[in-house]
């Protein structure tokens, strides 16, 4: 796989960022992968799901959007009886992403008792499924991802150290929109053409792009994709200059 058309930009950061995966995609360590929201971080991990050589599926996980009680049978699977509603037996993300990579987004959320479940399973590399006693040997890549500071969560006991240390392996930073800023030519052109109705798009201006590039972007590049469709709303087949930008655009956030 080409990275440079998968992961967008030839900022300095975003080169160094390449290089990192590169450099552990052929390896099967643990990946941890640190950034604000909206950076693109299930980009990176898919980035380094397709660099490797595995031939599993890369299965995605957003611990934080599973309620606490649901989460380990996703992750595990269960046994059928296991508990109410448990009709059939079902595999877990694990055992799906056996051979592939597993990646947990949100890391930080996933509550303390499924924490040690969690530790056991990347120690042995064997999962039980809820309800079961059989265990399953697993081969796969984990890769984590999470926008909290997880020392921080060490310290106050809200994460187990022992974890922490177990998936801070091979750490991946992901610059913020605003530390890449002039990767935004890039990465409007990309945007804009990757939409589903990419007929009469917007031409935006160089001093549009001069504005954008003015911008702190709190929301990094998930926000730019959402201005970009406001400006494919409002401005379709229409120049946009830098007070569209400022005065329509930005502002109706």
């Amino acid at each position: 796989m080409d990275l440079d058309n998968f992961i967008i930009g030839k900022s300095k950061s975003i080169i160094e960022l390449k290089l990192l995966i590169k450099k552990v995609s052929d390896t099967n360590s643990t990946v941890l992968i640190l950034g604000e929201t909206g950076t693109g971080k299930e980009l990176v991990a898919e980035a380094v799901h397709k660099t490797s050589k595995k031939k599993g599926q890369f299965v995605p996980v957003n611990c934080a959007a599973i309620p606490s009680e649901l989460l380990e049978s996703e992750l595990f699977g269960h046994e059928k009886g296991a508990f109410t509603g448990a009709d059939k037996s079902r595999a877990g993300r694990f055992e799906m992403s056996s051979g592939g990579t597993l990646f947990l987004d949100e890391i930080g959320d996933i509550p303390l008792p499924l924490q040690a479940k969690l530790l056991r399973a990347l120690e042995s590399k064997k999962i039980q499924k809820v309800g079961g006693g059989k265990e399953i040997s697993l081969d796969l890549r984990m890769v984590c991802a999470t926008h909290q500071n997880l020392e921080e969560k060490v310290n106050n006991g809200s994460f187990r150290a022992d974890l922490f240390y177990r998936i801070n392996v091979f750490p991946i930073n992901v610059p913020t929109l605003a530390e890449r800023v002039e990767d935004i030519p890039l990465l409007t052109s990309f945007l804009l053409s990757s939409l589903k109705n990419n007929n009469d798009l917007p031409i935006i201006k160089q001093d549009a792009l001069d504005a954008l590039k003015r911008h702190l972007w709190p929301g990094n590049i998930r926000e730019l994709k959402n201005v970009l469709e406001r400006a494919c709303i409002l401005f379709r087949g229409k120049e946009v200059t830098k007070s569209n930008v400022m005065e329509n655009l930005l502002r109706l956030k």
